[in-house]
């Protein structure tokens, strides 16, 4: 596995609090300023922040307390109670600081994958690859340079806490905020977002791990009760949650709005106290979903921490309860010091966010080498990529590009996770003068200028595919045809199908039946049917690429960058073959969300639930588990040159495994491989499918080869026994290893008594 920025614990699956601390205090502690000239005691950076936080506390009113666990607004937002001069930048939300003690406000922003909402003010944010693509580099190391630039630009404008972080688990691809997250598998999920959010925390801005948990559709999410067993959750999605806060040591997670099992997730005290403070030890904040808060009491006894973005129940209501001793102080002061410990321990009261200029240069290179290392390419029938130098044909001298508005630029993904495009959307909807949250964003990123910028010497011509004829005249007298197709997606809505809307699907196949060298570049936030898979000559997955997607693709096509990145989750073949064929009709979808109703809303849980069936099966398990074939699987991406897999041993004992195997670039070019490392556990795990254990970017030129030792994670080698916590069974576990989960045909096993 990549340079993973991760301890391996027992078996038990308990890091003890000391150990967490310790982490999170040893971050809090990176380089900070000299002593600050105050007679006040917790201004002294030499001092541990949970120190820090413990003689602050002490010094506190009721009122002041109390203030640390609310919101008091947002912009655009009704009774929102702070002047906006006060909200600073405006942003997601605002927490009063305590100015009499040296605590700053809480500035907070949404984050995904740039900072939201700078347009508006005439701010400048870079927008990187969708989180889904830059898991899809698998690469830790790139995530880590994800969140550092995300970082950096939020203190340039003013925050000092995001709201990024997003990490549950794709059970469905039509999910609406898919391109938000980072795949369909825990390990891989977590240690792409712990290391983007390591990074992001470490530029002196309080992280967030998000939306905590099952939130994995967007239909009826504020009243969807999600129902499944504790096993499957600590299975799949908890532990995707798990493995990212171990590595990222958050000052905040973000509870969701929907149920788990008939109860709130941002009042479960399963979720809450049991899980996240108690087993995990987790010692920041826990704050709600915007609206997601539902109850005083219920919600702070078990374990909420800060109502966002307003005070319905934890402002006047709380301290009601707690002058009616229906909640203890003991719980305000814990919630209070939790806030206080991630301020120091990210760094935000020795290091004030002060607005400064971007560096917009770096923010494009970063975007750009984030883009080249997320690229999929899914096909590649007769090498007819890369465009020069391909085996193909020797030299392009004219191509057709056609559709996806390639002229002028690409598409992003809406919602809160929207970042301004400069100059603003490309294709501007009719009759708005500026861009509402869930419009289709196109940024100013021209495929087509890219390409005449890299192949200056052929004819590139464009046609908008509009009209069906005329594009197909153009691919005619065309050497290539390049099809762009996007799909967009947002926050607040899923998808209903995974075809490509507008009419594209008949697009590409009139092109390809009128040009054998088609290729079609996706521009998406999941998963996509093609029905013309078969008929054209290559499929390229650029995702949502970022403020440098076009150079970035160009690049890829041409052959000065070869593709590396492997899917990181499956493409089926059809919505017949997901666990659930159609998702529930819930509605509203908005219905108690910020009603202000105390622990509750007309609707029953039990008629707007959503079973998750296949437990912890999610993607690529459930596919194997039930035979099903797929499009592409999890962990399928090819590359300009081919490897071979050779020798797999295993080394180890008890639940501490490594695999070595030897890779051999077999073709003629340089290139990188991400070797993939699988467990299957006993019989006894009742488990037919195989688990994600561990895997390692491999670069090598050409006839090189290379012994690679891969860690197996030994979190993945252990079932949830609901009575009994987490065990490694007694038995034959088998280890295959390959360039994709389907493809794992080398194995080995071994015995654990």
């Amino acid at each position: 596995m990549p340079k993973l920025r991760l301890g391996i614990r027992s078996n038990s699956r308990r890091i003890g609090p000391a150990i967490y601390l310790a982490g999170l205090l040893a971050l809090g502690s990176a380089s900070v300023t000299p002593a600050q000239e105050s007679s006040q005691p917790w201004m002294d950076a030499r001092r541990n922040p949970s120190e820090r936080a413990e003689l602050v506390l002490k010094e506190l009113t009721l009122d002041e307390k109390i203030a640390l666990l609310h919101g008091n607004g947002m912009p655009h937002v009704p009774k929102w109670q702070m002047p906006l001069t006060s909200l600073g930048n405006g942003g997601a939300g605002y927490v009063e600081g305590i100015p009499r003690l040296g605590i700053p406000p809480i500035v907070i922003s949404d984050a995904a994958y740039g900072v939201r909402g700078g347009g508006d003010n005439g701010r400048y944010a870079t927008a990187l690859p969708s989180s889904l693509a830059a898991a899809s580099s698998w690469d830790a190391d790139l995530a880590c340079e994800y969140g550092a630039q995300i970082g950096r630009e939020l203190r340039n404008q003013g925050f000092n806490m995001t709201l990024g972080g997003g990490v549950d688990l794709t059970r469905d691809p039509r999910n609406g905020r898919s391109f938000e997250y980072a795949g369909e598998d825990p390990l891989l999920a977590g240690t792409v977002v712990g290391n983007l959010m390591k990074c992001e925390q470490a530029q002196h801005v309080i992280g967030d791990i998000k939306h905590y948990a099952m939130n994995d559709q967007e239909t009826g999410r504020n009243i969807v009760n999600v129902v499944v067993s504790k096993r499957a959750m600590q299975e799949s999605d908890l532990l995707a949650f798990h493995i990212a806060i171990d590595i990222a040591k958050p000052g905040a997670v973000m509870c969701s709005y929907n149920r788990v099992n008939g109860t709130y997730a941002c009042e479960n005290s399963y979720l809450l106290r049991d899980v996240l403070k108690h087993d995990w030890a987790f010692p920041g904040f826990v704050i709600s979903d915007w609206g997601g808060t539902h109850s005083t009491s219920k919600a702070i006894n078990a374990g909420l921490d800060q109502e966002q973005p307003m005070a319905d129940f934890f402002g006047p209501k709380l301290k009601e309860a707690v002058e009616a001793s229906t909640v203890p102080m003991s719980a305000i002061d814990d919630s209070a010091r939790r806030v206080l410990l991630a301020e120091f321990a990210s760094g935000i009261v020795d290091h004030p966010a002060a607005k400064g200029v971007p560096d917009v240069a770096a923010g494009l290179d970063t975007a750009q080498k984030i883009e080249e290392q997320s690229i999929v390419l899914l096909k590649n029938r007769d090498a007819v990529l890369p465009l020069v130098n391909s085996q193909a044909r020797p030299q392009v001298n004219s191509i057709a590009v056609i559709g996806g508005h390639a002229d002028v630029g690409m598409i992003s993904g809406g919602g809160s996770a929207q970042v301004d495009p400069p100059g603003g959307n490309a294709i501007m909807p009719p009759g708005q003068g500026a861009t509402h949250w869930q419009d289709h964003v196109w940024f100013p990123t021209s495929p087509l200028k890219a390409l005449r910028a890299e192949m200056p010497a052929s004819k590139i011509s464009f046609d908008s595919g509009q009209d069906l004829a005329a594009a197909v005249n153009l691919a005619k007298s065309a050497d290539v045809a390049i099809v762009f197709a996007y799909q967009w997606q947002a926050e607040g809505m899923d998808l209903p199908n995974l075809s490509l809307p507008d009419g594209q699907d008949a697009l590409i196949a009139k092109v390809a039946a009128a040009n054998r060298h088609t290729i079609v570049v996706l521009e998406t936030g999941t998963a996509v049917t093609m029905p013309w898979a078969d008929d054209v000559a290559a499929i390229v997955e650029a995702w949502y690429a970022g403020s440098s997607g076009h150079v970035a693709l160009a690049k890829v096509l041409t052959g000065q960058v070869s593709p590396s990145a492997k899917l990181a989750m499956t493409f089926p073949k059809s919505e017949q073959d997901l666990p659930q064929v159609d998702i529930p009709a819930l509605a509203p979808e908005d219905a108690g969300q910020g009603t202000g109703v105390e622990n509750g809303e007309t609707h029953t849980a039990s008629k707007y639930s959503v079973s998750y069936d296949e437990g912890a099966k999610v993607g690529y398990k459930w596919y194997e588990s039930q035979h099903k074939q797929v499009l592409f699987p999890f962990g399928f991406g090819l590359s300009y040159t081919t490897y071979a897999y050779s020798g797999l041993k295993v080394g180890g004992e008890g639940e501490h495994r490594t695999a070595t195997v030897t890779i051999t670039n077999t073709g003629s070019r340089t290139g990188t491989e991400i070797a993939q490392v699988y467990v299957t556990l006993p019989d006894a795990a009742g488990e037919s499918y195989q688990r994600l254990a561990g895997w390692q970017r491999v670069g090598l030129k050409a006839g090189e080869s290379k012994a690679i030792t891969v860690a197996i994670d030994p979190r993945v080698l252990q079932v949830f026994d609901e009575s009994g916590g987490w065990k490694l069974l007694p038995g034959n576990y088998t280890v295959g290893t390959g360039p994709s989960s389907a493809a794992t045909t080398l194995k080995a096993q071994f015995q654990v008594n």
